[in-house]
């Protein structure tokens, strides 16, 4: 089958998605080509796709291929890689290009595929990870017997952190958006879980933790934000990686109007409460981490280890073909998915 990827030719919805032929380039010094099987899809690609990735526009521009991570063989190896050879099982990241049946990517950027992970799974596994340990371990680093409160428990990142936290022996307490998602949060390590469909979200988060939470980890942007900060104890900390509530659940293109409103509405945070309020707001976005090797080898030995030693499950897989992408990504956007969309070439 000949080599393929999907091209993002500007912003726009659904029909964007286009899969083209893919020119196959020998690696360079120090790089690998992969040829995948498995290629992780999040949210971030979703919003790459509607223009609205500043990353994306920072690092590549139009046209541009999505996707942060993946699975599959080594197929040929660059100058200076010795430790890896064609027919090696691996998995990596990369900023941008992952929807494509041929990757290629820096040595550091992948790694062996672990015993307990199908491919599937771990095409699904670094950037929910990364960003999950990212926020609880080099952000918040909350301690033992810390009260921590995860939006979108049940979705890839928040399923992440509900086992990491368990991990960093916090009380975890997970919100769910239905009902059919609150065991998927239980059997990850919330000890409670607010189904938001069902009860109103800040009266039990309230009743959960009545004198505020140690640590809120919040992507859902303007619908939850202020409240989010509200409930923070003191110290609390309030870590930030993803607006999710200003972008469309359906239709696939941005409503500029609701997004002009949202940001509006989006709360700054004033230096001065802040230190009145004995609190912090913390953000970041993991693609611009991925040149940063050692923050990069680090996170991921410390989840392989935990994965090897059966403290870590990946997140319930979901696969398209490749050439359904324009599915993968309304299924995501729909909110109704639980756990990982991946993309089986």
């Amino acid at each position: 089958m000949s080599a393929r990827k999907v091209v993002i030719a500007k912003a726009g919805g659904y029909g964007q998605l286009r899969i083209e032929n893919l020119n196959q380039v020998s690696p360079g010094a120090g790089e690998v080509v992969v040829a995948t099987q498995a290629i992780g899809v999040n949210y971030a690609d979703c919003v790459i796709r509607m223009g609205l990735y500043s990353s994306a526009k920072e690092y590549v521009g139009w046209p541009i291929t999505p996707g942060f991570e993946f699975s599959g063989t080594v197929e040929s190896v660059g100058a200076g890689v010795e430790d890896l050879a064609p027919g090696d099982r691996v998995f990596g990241v990369t900023r941008f290009g992952g929807y494509a049946t041929h990757v290629t990517v820096p040595r550091h950027q992948l790694f062996a595929l672990p015993s307990k992970l199908t491919m599937e799974q771990a095409a699904g596994f670094p950037a929910v990870f990364l960003t999950a340990y990212f926020a609880l371990f080099e952000l918040a680093h909350p301690r033992p017997g810390a009260t921590v409160l995860v939006h979108s428990a049940a979705g890839g990142v928040g399923s992440a952190l509900l086992q990491l936290g368990r991990i960093a022996g916090c009380r975890m307490v997970g919100v769910v958006g239905g009902t059919h998602k609150v065991e998927a949060a239980r059997a990850l390590g919330a000890e409670v879980v607010i189904d938001k469909s069902r009860e109103d979200l800040w009266k039990a988060a309230k009743a959960a933790a009545p004198e505020g939470y140690d640590v809120v980890l919040d992507a859902n942007g303007p619908s939850t934000l202020r409240e989010s900060y509200r409930h923070l104890g003191s110290p609390g900390k309030l870590v930030i990686y993803g607006f999710h509530s200003m972008l469309p659940r359906k239709g696939g293109r941005p409503n500029y109007a609701k997004l002009a409103w949202d940001w509006l509405r989006t709360p700054r945070f004033d230096p001065l409460t802040l230190t009145n309020d004995n609190t912090s707001v913390l953000a970041f976005n993991l693609s611009y981490l991925f040149e940063r090797r050692s923050v990069l080898e680090e996170s991921l030995a410390r989840l392989l280890t935990w994965v090897e030693e059966g403290q870590v499950v990946s997140p319930q897989v979901t696969t398209f073909p490749l050439d359904a992408v324009a599915e993968a990504h309304r299924a995501l956007e729909s909110g109704t998915t639980v756990g990982k969309l991946v993309l089986v070439p």
